[in-house]
């Protein structure tokens, strides 16, 4: 191969430059596959075809397609800012295809955003840019001097590195009387110079010859080389050596080991002795055929040199020279073909891997682009590719020996994160070669999955009373996707009506605490709604529902229902209600009954009973659970008056909570019989200042009457009329119609026990009033009354059915029903003797006797008020 090209090889370059980039705009790209042409020895940077536009992107496109190439050897480069192809590496033609005589560098574009792949062929034209050679500075012939003239010679074929036109040699011998030159057509292609003997030689005038041989090409400008052809006339020599074939052919296999025989050449010498003897060489021949072939001087058996390679290349064609003793030669044409063998596995170049793929992609997502080649032929280069794993992956044919790795079904990140697999490459030799190379995929998240309480539905049990901020439980939610995708906060989303202020949920932890103390008595259960949420986009959520059940605790102390807690405190003044204990009551005789609530539940509102103070311990008991008061024993005459008895009332919690009741009881036959020792300590308690009251409120009385007797004289005086309507009032009906007042009882709810208590009516009347006539009389068991709760009694509905006659008397209304005011004392008999179910209320009064007018005086008791059966002493 000649040296770098002078300034006419440029600018024959320049010339050659023109059509060919003509050529290139031109090119249009089929589908899949560009194609380019350009001649070779174009400098760095030169342009070879907008690629970008015939692959259909615009410049906008290209920082997000991100056009690159991939091949073995980078000739070529593409820009990023236009998407131009440009060189990239000097473009020698002889050195890249050698012979061939066509030559082509093919490479893939690959494109992102989606994956694909472009086949790219540049075919390299040649230029003219190597000048004919000879293998030899100069040639040696020795021609006898008794030649003929017209003998031919043989001369040395020179080479050109070029093909096509710019190889097509012409020979032109310098000029000299005694000899010409002729060519004539080698079997192979090629023109074979001869230099012809013009006149007979004359040794004794001219025993040499100084020639020159030159040979042209057929470029444009021609390129030429010379070579010296001296001649040397000798003694007679008269037949020259005489191969049995012009042309020898042979068929040999690629790796034969150095030095296996290939094939023998024969030439024969008619002359005899030394000018018959014959030696074999090579002729102009490359340095790289001698460095793979050889031939023996004497036998004229061509052996290998070197190792052969199919793939590099697969044809050689060499001449070989046989010199008879007396300097004649002979020349003849070797071809050799070399066959492939399956010495060459297949070669997997993966040109590009979407890396990681979002698990949404859609069947036939392409992943991956490899390229597969096999440098043997036929079947030997024949590669079939398969995938090897567990993996919803295929592999797909595409044009060029390019294969793509597609999705072949959907992903699912949450199974597998990344797949393994490995591409196989296979080639139909016998015994067939193999090849793999793996590829590891990674399939990136996207928000698929909501998250996933451990429990559809959590209970948690709080103690009451509880610390504001105190765990109750904790949540949790799994969300099988990564990253944002996959972490989860946590609200609440609601719940059932007030139960959002009782709690509240810890965003990143599931943690839920109390808002506030629980109270079992207000609320025992409740329920809220957690919210779980994911961090994606759009972001996914499910809820569960967290019932919160609130357990009781012994903080509530039983509460004493009868007799109220002030009643002890009144009766022991003489003026509270008391029980009134025939002395003839048995043992088991129903005293009263301990009506005691407790606001917990379940053993802590198991209440018991207990008497823990009585002056006669042994005369009264009472029942553990019922509360009731009895008498243990039959009473006696010995027994104190007054009982004073402490009982207390205990729940069962732990620990346990207590209150107690204190119950007043009076043993006496009657009520008239208990009035005294009632009223001893309230008269001398109250004596005084009774006496101040009553003088106050009679004066005032007396001052107001004694100015309204002289306005009403005055009106009359002036009218001239009789008395004024308002003074008959006090002729007709001068008493109170008043009836007994009956507070609520506690016969609603729970209880098992009701007492009523009839009090005095709000007003108290004066001594000296005048008495009702006499009122119906009812029975003592009607006026003691199972009468039903809310009811009114038939007393009452009739004392109040007849309003007073006088619009001055006092009104007074329906006996009062009040929930506060337990039931007092019931009698078991009629307070006075006389008194009878066929006797009027005014009956009865005549028969009190006037001791008993006194202390009801000092008790405060209105005198009608002893008619009746159960008495409440007013204060």
């Amino acid at each position: 191969m000649a040296g770098r090209p002078g300034p006419s090889r440029r600018r024959a370059a320049g010339r050659a430059l023109l059509p060919a980039v003509l050529l290139c705009l031109c090119c249009r790209a089929a589908p899949e596959r560009i194609r380019y042409a350009i001649p070779e020895e174009l400098g760095r940077g030169s342009l070879v075809g907008p690629l970008a536009r015939d692959l259909g992107l615009s410049p906008a496109e290209l920082p997000a397609r991100k056009l690159r190439l991939s091949a073995e050897k980078q000739y070529f480069s593409v820009s990023g800012e236009n998407g131009n192809l440009y060189v990239s590496e000097r473009l020698d033609r002889e050195q890249m295809c050698g012979e061939s005589p066509s030559c082509a560098v093919s490479f893939e574009a690959l494109v992102q955003n989606p994956l694909n792949v472009f086949h790219v062929d540049v075919a390299i034209h040649d230029v003219n840019d190597n000048a004919p050679a000879f293998s030899k500075a100069a040639l040696h012939l020795d021609i006898a001097e008794f030649t003929s003239p017209g003998a031919r010679f043989l001369l040395e074929i020179a080479e050109d590195a070029d093909v096509g036109s710019n190889s097509q040699l012409t020979y032109q011998l310098s000029s000299n009387p005694s000899f010409s030159l002729a060519v004539k057509e080698s079997p192979g292609g090629k023109t074979q110079p001869e230099l012809v003997l013009e006149r007979a030689l004359d040794r004794e005038k001219q025993s040499s010859f100084e020639l020159v041989l030159t040979a042209v090409d057929g470029g444009d400008p021609a390129r030429s080389g010379t070579v010296q052809v001296r001649v040397n006339v000798t003694d007679a020599n008269d037949n020259p050596p005489v191969f049995s074939k012009s042309v020898y052919e042979a068929r040999v296999r690629e790796n034969l080991p150095p030095g296996s025989p290939v094939l023998r050449v024969r030439a024969t010498d008619a002359d005899a002795g030394s000018n018959a003897r014959v030696s074999y060489s090579f002729g102009n021949v490359p340095d790289g055929v001698r460095a793979l072939f050889s031939v023996d001087s004497e036998s004229g058996e061509v052996r290998t040199a070197g190792p052969l390679d199919f793939e590099e290349r697969s044809k050689y064609s060499f001449g070989l020279e046989a010199r008879d003793g007396g300097g004649l030669t002979a020349h003849c044409e070797v071809q050799l073909e070399i066959t492939d063998e399956n010495d060459n596995a297949p070669e997997i170049t993966v040109l590009s891997v979407s890396s990681p793929v979002p698990e949404d992609a859609p069947a036939g997502t392409v992943v991956a682009v490899v390229k597969v080649r096999d440098r043997d032929s036929g079947e030997n280069g024949q590669v079939s590719c398969e995938l090897s794993g567990e993996a919803p992956l295929s592999i797909v044919a595409s044009s060029g020996g390019s294969y793509k790795v597609v999705t072949a079904s959907a992903l699912d990140r949450e199974q597998a994160a990344e797949h393994r697999v490995t591409v196989v490459a296979r080639d139909g030799g016998s015994p067939a070669l193999s090849s793999r190379t793996a590829l590891v995929l990674e399939v990136s998240d996207v928000n698929d999955n909501a998250p996933v309480f451990e429990e559809a539905a959590y209970s948690a049990y709080v103690a009451e009373n509880n610390a504001a901020g105190a765990p109750v439980l904790r949540v949790r939610a799994r969300d099988a996707d990564a990253g944002a995708n996959g972490r989860v906060s946590y609200w609440l989303a609601g719940g059932s009506a007030g139960a959002a202020p009782y709690v509240s949920v810890e965003a990143r932890s599931g943690a839920v605490y109390a808002q506030r103390s629980f109270d079992y008595e207000q609320c025992r259960e409740f329920a809220v709604a957690v919210r779980a949420q994911d961090g994606g986009a759009p972001a996914r959520s499910s809820t569960a529902t967290v019932r919160v059940f609130v357990l009781d605790r012994n903080d509530n102390a039983p509460r004493v229902l009868w007799p109220a807690a002030g009643a002890g405190a009144e009766a022991a003044a003489g003026a509270g209600p008391f029980e009134v204990v025939p002395r003839s009551a048995e043992a088991g005789y129903l005293v009263a009954k301990v009506v005691a609530v407790d606001a917990d539940a379940g053993r802590n509102a198991w209440l018991s009973y207990e008497l823990v103070q009585a002056p006669e311990p042994a005369l009264f008991r009472v029942g553990l659970h019922s509360g009731e008061v009895r008498t243990a024993r039959a009473v006696s005459e010995r027994d104190a008056a007054k009982q004073r008895l402490v009982a207390v009332v205990k729940d069962h919690g732990q620990p346990a909570l207590s209150a107690t009741a204190t119950l007043h009881v009076v043993l006496a036959e009657s009520l008239q019989e208990a009035l005294p020792e009632l009223s001893e300590r309230a008269a001398d308690a109250d004596a005084p200042a009774e006496l101040q009251f009553y003088l106050v409120l009679a004066l005032a009385l007396l001052s107001a009457l004694f100015l309204l007797s002289v306005a009403l004289a005055v009106v009359a005086r002036v009218r001239g009329a009789g008395p004024p309507a308002v003074l008959r009032c006090l002729g007709a009906q001068r008493f109170s119609v008043a009836g007994a007042a009956f507070p609520a009882d506690f016969c609603e709810g729970t209880l098992p026990y009701s007492y009523n208590l009839c009090v005095a009516p709000g007003r108290a009347v004066a001594e000296g009033a005048w008495l009702p006539p006499p009122l119906p009389s009812l029975p003592a068991e009607e006026l003691l009354g199972g009468e039903p709760c809310g009811k009114p009694s038939p007393s009452s509905s009739a004392g109040a059915g007849e309003p007073p006659a006088d619009a001055d008397a006092p009104q007074v209304g329906k006996p009062a029903r009040s929930r506060s005011s337990p039931r007092a004392f019931p009698s078991r008999r009629p307070l006075f003797p006389g008194a009878s179910r066929g006797g009027g209320a005014g009956a009865a009064l005549g028969r009190v006797p006037a001791r008993e007018r006194r202390h009801a005086r000092a008790l405060r008791l209105p005198l009608n008020a002893l008619s009746h059966r159960k008495v409440r002493v007013a204060p």
